[in-house]
Parts: structure tokens; C-alpha cells; sequence
């Protein structure tokens, strides 16, 4: 056994003999993107019959801006209804009065994570969420029709678009007529600010808001980013996107239907399943740089991830970090990262031997993870939620071809400079 595993063992067995012998029943939300739901159930009855307690597990919309207006809902009126929540990482700000701080009970386990992630989810000296997952953009791509039309893994924009079309349009010619070059998240949500913090920094066009408050996002390099993303829809890309979410555009790729695919860490495992249609046909590689004569021309890929927290409205506060413990120790997050695709927040996991062998990229793609570019979250602390929905929707007008890229970056500009409290951001 991994030494980090049998410490998290251990930890787990102290933590429980510590509680008591008194069944409880907690309630935790969990995702449902992928194998999450299910396997957020078979971990939770896990511990639950090591415990003698009872773990009701709760479906949360795959949306997160549904999601989050869902957990506010609950959480602002005080409801003890759910013990444990799946947050984004971008979320500990904004719920930062309504969960427990968990130091107190994590004995230390917190300096076996990657450290940028505890800060993260660190308010004031408060550890609001447990790192479970971590998250960061990539490029699946169909390495059968690359070889096929000996066509190389693209590493900038324009080179994706030339060979999204090329294949493309061969494969249409060749009989599948639904064949797209390119599928990635296009709906007006919290996924397409991820998208478009990835265009907007490899292009050189900044992060909307920068670390010292600044709004930053009217800028030519902006401009030209949110041009070539609006640029691939209705040619390489169908025009549906513009409603696509994670699992749409997964949907799609997995059914043969694409080229190229910019998704999360979790399609690897998906993709390979034995009942997959494109299993051992499927490539990962870093996102493509700014295109040609771009000030950025650098693979830029978002800072995603999961966390779990203890709502303070919770009956049974301790009783649901301990379950929080076992669920982000190093025994769980092996299991998924091998069944899942869900990378680690655990960096010693990353030498794991089994976790390497199923996914391969997690070791050959570590500086993507490592340097994953976050959303302006900590800068604009509460009203990043209102900052996301302002840059999305000035996206989604920008793609959908509504509104010219220039106008749109003029226009938020305007509303985030209205909106940011220069005693805050400046």
C-alpha cells in the first residue's frame, strides 16, 4: 500500500473511533458530469458501512450556475437539508459565511495537497472546502484520423482550424455526414468563461480582470481571440454549440461525430470504456497557442477543480468533515483517478504506478496542470459570480455573431469598471 494511503487510512480509523457510537444520516450533494454521481455513491457507502452511519447522496444540476443559484437557495435560508457540498473552485468566496471551517478537524491533512489549492480554498485563516479533484482544459483529439490524413497534432489555433476542416470535410465526403471538426462548451454559462479565459490567454488578451484589479479585457488581443472563436461556428464547429454544455460536446465526440474535442480531465476514462465508439482511437495533448502574430502565441488552460465543505447549518458538523476526510484521502482519489479520469490534488498520487498506467497523460501533461490560468475569482471575491456572468454572455454574443468583438470587450469593459469597488479591485 502507498504510505500517503495508509496514513489516510489511518487518519480515517482514529477520526471515527473519535465520534461516537450514534448512527447519523448525512446528506451530501454530489456532480453527476461523467462516473461522479455513481461514484460518489459507492464512496459514500463505503464509509458509510465502515461507520454504521447512513449517507444520502443528492443529484445537483451538471450546470454549475445552476448549481450555485441552487446551493444559495439552500444555504441562505439557513436549511439543514444537506451536510456536504461539491464546490466549484471558484466558490469559496462567494460561500464563505455558510460553511464550517475545517482545520479543526483535518489533523494536518490539508499539507498533503497541493498547496495553491488549500490557499484557494482558504478564507481569512478559514479552510472552507477539501481539494477532491482537480481540473484543468485540454485537447482530445481522433489520433486515428490525424494518422489517417497525416495530419500533425495541431499546437496553435489556426493550425487546429486548417486541420478540423481538412478532416472534416474528407470524412463528410466519405459518408459521415455528421462529422464536425471541432465541439467545445459554447453555452451562456460558467463553462464558457472557462473557454474564454483559455482563448483570451493564449492570445495575450489577458484575464478580464487582473490579479491587481485591473479590467484589462478591452484590448486587440481580446478582440482577435473572441474573432477566431466566433470564426469556427458553422464552419468547423455546428452551430448548436452555442447551447452546448460539458456532456453535449462530450456527447458528440465520443460518438464519433468529431475531430477535435476541449473538455476536462474525465473524457479519458469515458472515452476508453469498452462500449466507447471511439476506445483506443483517442489522443490529449495541451490546448493550441494564439494563432499567428498574436502577443500570447501560448497554450493557456483553465484552473478547474472540486472541492467538498461542511455546511455550518449541518447537525452533525463533525460526523460530515470525517466523511469529508475520507472522501478527499488518498485511498478515494486513487480509486477515481483510476476508474475516472479525476486528477488528484494529492501530489504524491501523481507517481503512483496504476494511476500513471490508466491515465497516461496526467504524468506527460503535469506543467498543464501546474500551470492552469485561474478565473479572476480572488480578485473580485463575492461578485465573481456576476463578473462571469457579464464576460459569458458578452461572449456568447460575440460567437453567436449578435455583436462584434470589439463592441462587446468596449461594452464590458464599461460594465465591470461600473461594477468593480475601486476601494476592492484597484
Amino acid at each position: 500500500m502507498h504510505p500517503t494511503v495508509r496514513a489516510s487510512a489511518l487518519a480515517v480509523t482514529l477520526g471515527l473511533a473519535s465520534l461516537g457510537a450514534q448512527a447519523v444520516t448525512l446528506k451530501i450533494s454530489c456532480g453527476a458530469v461523467g462516473l461522479e454521481f455513481q461514484l460518489c455513491k459507492e464512496e459514500t457507502d463505503a464509509w458509510a458501512q465502515k461507520t454504521g452511519h447512513e449517507v444520502q447522496v443528492i443529484n445537483a444540476p451538471n450546470d454549475s450556475n445552476e448549481r450555485l443559484a441552487l446551493y444559495q437557495q439552500i444555504l441562505g435560508s439557513g436549511s439543514d437539508k444537506i451536510d456536504i457540498y461539491q464546490i466549484d473552485v471558484v466558490w469559496p468566496g462567494l460561500l464563505a459565511s455558510h460553511l464550517v471551517d475545517l482545520r479543526p478537524y483535518t489533523r494536518g491533512a490539508e499539507k498533503e495537497h497541493f498547496p495553491a489549492i488549500i490557499a484557494n480554498n482558504t478564507v481569512g485563516e478559514r479552510l472552507l472546502a477539501m481539494p477532491w479533484f482537480t481540473d484543468a482544459g485540454l485537447l482530445f483529439y481522433r489520433k486515428d484520423l490525424l494518422e489517417k490524413y497525416k495530419v500533425a497534432p495541431p499546437t496553435t489555433w489556426d493550425a487546429l482550424a486548417a486541420a478540423a476542416k481538412k478532416i472534416q470535410d474528407a470524412e463528410r465526403a466519405a459518408g459521415n455526414t455528421r462529422m464536425w471538426g471541432f465541439v467545445w462548451q459554447g453555452r451562456a454559462y460558467e463553462g464558457l468563461s472557462c473557454n474564454a479565459t483559455e482563448w483570451l490567454a493564449s492570445f495575450g488578451g489577458g484575464a478580464v480582470v487582473e490579479a491587481n484589479g485591473k479590467v484589462s479585457v478591452n484590448n486587440a488581443n481580446a478582440v482577435k481571440a473572441l474573432q477566431t472563436a466566433a470564426g469556427w461556428v458553422g464552419t468547423i464547429t455546428p452551430k448548436a454549440v452555442l447551447n452546448y454544455a460539458e456532456e453535449d460536446s462530450r456527447g458528440v465526440f465520443q460518438s464519433g461525430n468529431a475531430v477535435f474535442l476541449r473538455n476536462w480531465p474525465y473524457v479519458w476514462a469515458l472515452a476508453h470504456k469498452p462500449d466507447s465508439q471511439i476506445a483506443g482511437k483517442v489522443g490529449v495533448m495541451p490546448l493550441p497557442a494564439g494563432g499567428t502574430g498574436s502577443a500570447g502565441g501560448r497554450s493557456a488552460a483553465t484552473l478547474g477543480g472540486w472541492q467538498l465543505s461542511v455546511s455550518k447549518y449541518s447537525k452533525n458538523p463533525a460526523i460530515a468533515a470525517d466523511l469529508v476526510n475520507y472522501l478527499v484521502g488518498a485511498a478515494v482519489q486513487k480509486d477515481r483517478a483510476i476508474k475516472a479520469s479525476y486528477n488528484p490534488t494529492l501530489p504524491a498520487l501523481y507517481k503512483d504506478p496504476d494511476i500513471v498506467k490508466a491515465n497516461p497523460f496526467m504524468a506527460e501533461l503535469g506543467s498543464t496542470f501546474a500551470a492552469a490560468v485561474s478565473r479572476p475569482s480572488t480578485v473580485t471575491a463575492g461578485q465573481y459570480n456576476q463578473v462571469s456572468n457579464l464576460f459569458w454572455n458578452a461572449v456568447h454574443e460575440v460567437i453567436s455573431g449578435k455583436t462584434p468583438a470589439a463592441r462587446a470587450v468596449a461594452d464590458l469593459d464599461r460594465q465591470l469598471n461600473k461594477l468593480a469597488p475601486a476601494e476592492k479591485w484597484n
